[in-house]
């Protein structure tokens, strides 16, 4: 039932709404005051009733005839009245009633004082409404009054009431769903002019919006978080539209220089010490590749959503002991100072290859585009721990630090510095994928700093999704 009426279109289904609460009210309308008319109807019969009932007894007392008496009536086709014993015998009768009025059982002892009756009986037009009260005969035996008057009118206007009400009803029902059809097409005018524009916006043509209702209503409100998930919308696709050239850019560079130095080795036009030096350009060159195809997908696995973590307690501290003996060499070859300050024993729950890769990241960076001494700070924070990695370098530029974590970004337009831009990026993805941040220290541009707090209970047993709540980081 319900999958049939939500293929109904919804200008339908307003509209049919919308006659069915008409027709509820004409109905319960027509019933009241249907209900309403045969009470006042009856009413006024029985006041009439019960007036005559006083005349007839008054009559009979004096010794009128009843038939004569019901010949002096306007309506003596319509009215009757009798005079029975309490054995159900007709005394005397006036009007078109052929027979006694009451069975003898309900003439006889032991029936209620006045009491209003209805029923069919031969000889009057319709039903009959009754007023029967005890009387005492001129032989001074109990007996009883019957005074009667057809019914006919009161049906004849409750019919006609009825008939008026389905005329009526049918031509207010028709009128009522052609102005509950107006007024929803009015109302629905705006979703229809919205979903027209909508079918001619794009995402890489002109920043269009869909138009917006003058009043402050449901629809506005829809078209405005529509105009909104719009630019959000925009946003994500020149975001990826950027990535893409990016990737392609640093993926093309890398395989230009491979497949020149392996050309050079094939053609047979070096000797073996250029030969091999060739050889081992190239093979930096598929690292570079690899490490880039592994950040690549760092940072999809974090877009869905599902960047795997593996938490457990681990010695910080042996970690990142570990990281500055690997970069040991690198930096003694670019004349730079390695320095670890982190107290000994310092540990952290959280992923220790992805906290590897994050301090690496932030190694790799300030070897890459700081210079001078390059400092390796950890300590602990209330509820978690905090890494910071510097440079005697001037840092990022100031109005670079808005995209400092961004994909493919880059200080130095030019890439001279090499990298792929992606260093900081994952920094960032690998600290939110553990519910902390990254941030540039806003006081030393050359010093960046994560916060990792200690992970919930919930968030052990769900590792690999981002919080959504990230911890304030001193200097951030």
């Amino acid at each position: 039932m319900r999958r049939g009426l939500a293929r109904v279109p919804v200008l339908i289904r307003l509209t049919a709404t919308f006659a069915v609460a008409t027709l509820l009210v004409l109905s319960v309308a027509a019933l009241f005051v249907g209900v309403r008319l045969r009470a006042d109807i009856d009413e006024r019969i029985d006041v009439s009733l019960q007036r005559r009932a006083q005349a007839a007894e008054a009559a009979y007392d004096a010794g009128t005839p009843m038939r004569q008496l019901a010949l002096t009536l306007e309506d003596r086709e319509e009215f009757f009245v009798q005079i029975l014993t309490r054995g159900g015998e007709v005394v005397e009768t006036g009007g078109t009633l052929a027979g006694p009025a009451l069975a003898a059982e309900e003439a006889g002892p032991g029936q209620p004082g006045p009491r209003m009756l209805e029923r069919d009986l031969p000889g009057v037009d319709g039903r009959a409404r009754l007023l029967v009260q005890p009387i005492e005969l001129r032989s001074g035996s109990p007996g009883a009054l019957v005074l009667g008057q057809s019914l006919v009118d009161r049906n004849d206007a409750l019919d006609s009431l009825g008939r008026s009400f389905l005329i009526g009803g049918v031509v207010s029902l028709f009128l009522a769903s052609a102005l509950g059809y107006g007024v929803a097409r009015a109302g629905l005018r705006p979703v229809e002019e919205m979903r027209r524009k909508a079918q001619s916006i794009t995402l890489s043509g002109s920043p269009e919006l869909l138009p917006l209702p003058p009043a402050h209503d449901e629809l506005r409100r829809l078209g405005e978080t529509l105009n909104d998930m719009l630019h959000r919308l925009r946003d994500a696709f020149d975001r990826e539209r950027r990535f893409v050239a990016d990737a392609s850019h640093e993926i093309r560079t890398p395989l230009a220089t491979i497949r020149l130095e392996l050309g050079s080795a094939l053609r047979g036009e070096l000797d073996d010490d250029e030969r091999r030096s060739a050889l081992l350009a190239a093979e930096t060159e598929c690292l570079r590749l690899t490490r880039l195809a592994d950040d690549l997908l760092v940072l999809a696995r974090l877009d869905d959503g599902r960047l795997p973590l593996r938490r457990a307690p681990f010695d910080l501290s042996s970690c990142l002991t570990r990281l500055r003996d690997q970069h040991a060499a690198r930096s003694t070859a670019l004349g730079r100072r390695l320095e670890l300050d982190v107290p000994p024993g310092l540990t952290m729950d959280a992923d220790p290859d992805r906290i590897a890769q994050l301090s690496a990241n932030l190694v790799d960076n300030a070897l890459r585009h700081g210079a001078g001494t390059v400092r390796i700070v950890a300590r602990p924070l209330a509820g978690g721990v905090e890494i910071s990695v510097g440079d005697d370098g001037p840092g990022l530029p100031p109005e670079f630090l808005a995209r400092a974590f961004e994909r493919f970004s880059q200080a130095d337009s030019s890439r001279a510095a090499g990298g792929a831009g992606l260093g900081l990026a994952l920094v960032a993805t690998i600290a939110e994928a553990h519910g902390g941040r990254a941030a540039v220290d806003p006081d030393h541009l050359s010093v960046v700093r994560v916060g990792i707090p200690a992970p919930s209970p919930r968030a052990r047993n769900q590792a690999g999704m981002a919080a959504s709540q990230r911890p304030l980081i001193p200097g951030s």
